[in-house]
């Protein structure tokens, strides 16, 4: 493989990638403000790992093999993540838990959001990206090993990333149906996992994060995936929702009982 033109230090990847979502973040921020609606940053959140991908890249020169690899695995994640998230919520207002923290936090929710939602969420993704940033920092490595976890990195980000696009898929088409107001969506990869598009994320970023550690051989950037899945399953993803679904859908509790939370396999009978 080849090394990119320019490695950067670790502190250079990391303080360039900070940089990078801190202005980022900011300035979603102040656009919501002017729009007096916080949920776009869940648009931003796909877009700025691309972002923080392509200042890496563009940091150090350009970059060669996995490393450019890499780039356009995010590139490809992030822009179809806020495609989707832009064309499933635009015009249906604020999301309900920003409209929860607005009436909770009142005339101060506009300076509160800064670091609660637009800080909160820009740290994160600083941390979730570690791959990426590691992945310009000293030479790939070279051999069976290195290609063994390239080879094995793609192969989970194409497995989470068809998740993610089939699972959508399938969710927009049983809501489209007026018949289905109010159900649960039970059939086709949603048979098999109660969250095939949580589930197909955690693949990406694991995928994402093999790949780079083809790369960089740093280990501990592995924090990121890591990182991503505990969001997806313990904070922001399978438990947040699943908390809202239960009170507003009476058979929830049913598909519970009968369908695998996150890792896909056959229901219970």
């Amino acid at each position: 493989m080849l090394e990119p033109m320019i490695a950067l230090s670790t502190g250079g990847a990391l303080g360039g990638a900070a940089v990078a979502v801190a202005a980022l973040m900011v300035g979603t921020w102040l656009v919501s403000l002017a729009l007096k609606n916080a949920s776009i940053v869940d648009i931003t959140w796909g877009l700025g790992f691309v972002v923080v991908a392509w200042v890496s890249a563009l940091r150090a020169d350009g970059a060669a093999g996995a490393a450019s690899l890499m780039v356009a695995m995010i590139t490809l994640w992030g822009l179809r993540l806020g495609i989707y998230l832009f064309w499933r919520n635009h015009g249906k207002g604020e999301d309900y838990r920003y409209v929860a923290m607005r009436r909770h936090w009142g005339e101060r929710f506009w300076l509160i959001s800064l670091g609660t939602v637009f800080g909160l969420q820009g740290v994160l993704m600083w941390v979730v990206s570690l791959p990426v940033q590691m992945s310009h920092v000293g030479a790939p490595m070279d051999g069976v090993l290195s290609t063994a976890l390239v080879v094995a990195g793609l192969g989970l980000y194409l497995l989470g990333l068809c998740f993610e696009v089939i699972g959508d898929l399938q969710l927009t088409r049983f809501k489209a149906d007026p018949a289905n107001a109010g159900q649960v969506m039970r059939t086709g990869l949603w048979r098999y996992t109660r969250h095939p598009n949580y589930f197909g994320d955690a693949c990406v970023w694991w995928g994402i994060g093999l790949v780079g550690l083809s790369v960089s051989g740093t280990w501990w950037a592995l924090l990121g995936p890591l990182v991503m899945n505990i969001l997806l399953v313990r904070v922001s993803g399978v438990a947040l929702l699943e908390r809202s679904l239960r009170k507003r859908k009476p058979d929830y509790e049913e598909y519970v009982r009968m369908t695998s939370a996150f890792v896909p396999r056959p229901p219970r009978r």
